[in-house]
């Protein structure tokens, strides 16, 4: 993922990649389901306690968000 803000030559927001868990939790942000839903169906999904995959999401979403590559709906 390359965020739209990112400057030429800036190596620290020029690429960001996500692990599988990134990638699970960006393929269920699609502006309809709330965070609390999107941790409901990951739940389901891995095996890990609600809490660890509650962080993850929120870690997540702000970090997206701090780079500007997620936006409140």
């Amino acid at each position: 993922m390359v965020p739209i803000a990112a400057g030429v030559g800036d190596a620290e927001d020029a690429l960001f990649t996500l692990n599988e868990t990134g990638r699970a939790i960006w393929g269920l942000l699609d502006g309809v389901r709330s965070l609390r839903q999107v941790a409901a169906e990951l739940t389901r999904e891995f095996e890990a306690a609600p809490a660890v995959i509650e962080a993850d999401i929120l870690g997540l979403v702000r970090e997206l968000a701090s780079r500007r590559m997620l936006v409140r709906k």
